[in-house]
């Protein structure tokens, strides 16, 4: 296949085995096909896991969400413009789940679904800002569909869902040559021990094994809220394990934020896309807008307001969140923080010397804390 460019535009590229990815449109760069990679190794697995259809959104090697199929409250379909009363297909609501967790950082993303694309889906995806998607196959004259947009450019990636890699993986670095085996340890029930708390009832089992397998695809340190089978918010790749709890939990009170009338019902007045009203709800969400944000905000929607009162008022009421670490926890300050969230199950690793502290702080806090004796690195 022909690689457009490297990491960045100066850098020349080019593959020298596909492996299972044919290219059916499109020219990809280097980062469109680790994403397509990654990403569809996670709803593969995912899908293996829990049994129902996922999609992923990719950004820089790291999704940005990822959900199972499942019902659409009202704030998405209204984010999306789905009409009341409207039921998508399992494949496009596990998109629309996996995408409204964080739709800022999914502009432009790489989708990945575990299942072939159909009409629906593709007739959505027309909509939308997107890098690319890659697929178990494709239903007669979507490949088409999706070619068209971007003019051309949307990179379309048919998979092979029978593919299974060497047993040894192999990277050059700086002259460096590294080999590792394949992580292939299956992510199932088995792995989960309840340390302290109530026993997990299975939608909690389910959110756990989602979050360890987006944990799995996700750069290191990570951190990974999930609620009914969909993402609320992933920290990634940051050097303290705290910052990726605190970053974490932040995109999920926006999350939760977004269902607030006084964001929910944001007016804006003139010819405001999509995105922009994306960004403008969680600005407002966030409640951290420069004052240059806050002036352009007054002039089309003056009515836009929610102080940090009613903010914390709604963010209180968020619950029943399985928190997934992909290392140990190394400090309580992680269980305080994510408690804060609507955090009701943590999952880790388990082996830190300061466990017994974080047993300690789960009891205290009504948490169930769920020890994988798993670690699960990605760089």
């Amino acid at each position: 296949m022909q690689i457009r460019y490297g990491i960045n535009p100066h850098q020349q590229a080019r593959s020298t085995d596909d492996g299972p990815l044919r290219l059916r449109s499109g020219s990809p760069s280097y980062i469109n096909v680790l994403d397509a990679v990654n990403a569809w190794q996670l709803v593969r697995e995912a899908r293996a896991a829990v049994g129902v259809p996922v999609a992923t959104s990719f950004k820089h090697v790291s999704p940005a969400g990822a959900a199972t199929a499942g019902p659409l409250d009202d704030a998405m379909r209204a984010s999306w413009g789905l009409a009341a009363g409207r039921e998508p297909g399992a494949l496009t609501s596990a998109y629309i789940r996996a995408r409204d967790g964080d739709p800022k950082s999914s502009f432009g993303d790489m989708i990945a679904v575990s299942e072939p694309v159909d009409h629906e889906l593709a007739d959505f995806l027309a909509g939308l800002v997107s890098d690319g998607i890659v697929a178990p196959g494709f239903a007669p004259g979507t490949v088409e569909k999706l070619a068209a947009k971007k003019r051309g450019a949307f990179v379309v990636f048919e998979v092979d869902a029978d593919f299974t890699p060497p047993e040894w993986e192999r990277r050059e670095v700086f002259g460096v040559t590294l080999e590792q085996q394949v992580d292939r340890l299956p992510i199932e029930r088995s792995l989960l021990r309840v340390a302290t708390g109530g026993e997990p009832g299975e939608q909690v089992v389910a959110d756990a094994l989602l979050g360890m397998i987006v944990a799995r695809f996700t750069q290191s340190n990570t951190v990974v809220y999930v609620k009914d089978g969909m993402t609320l918010g992933i920290g990634a790749g940051q050097q303290s394990r705290v910052d990726c709890t605190r970053l974490a939990g932040e995109k999920a009170s926006v999350w939760w934020l977004r269902r607030a009338a006084a964001i929910r019902d944001l007016r804006l007045s003139g010819d405001v896309s999509r995105q922009d009203r994306f960004n403008w709800q969680m600005m407002l969400a966030q409640g951290d807008m420069t004052s240059l944000q806050r002036v352009a905000l007054r002039a089309i929607a003056p009515d836009a307001e929610l102080s940090d009162d009613a903010r914390a008022a709604w963010v209180e009421q968020l619950s029943g969140v399985t928190v997934v670490h992909d290392g140990f926890i190394p400090f309580r300050d992680n269980i305080d923080f994510a408690a804060g969230y609507g955090a009701s199950c943590v999952v880790e690793p388990g082996g830190s010397v300061r466990t017994p502290e974080v047993v300690a702080a789960c009891d205290e806090l009504g948490i169930t804390l769920i020890h994988t004796g798993t670690r699960l690195f990605h760089h």
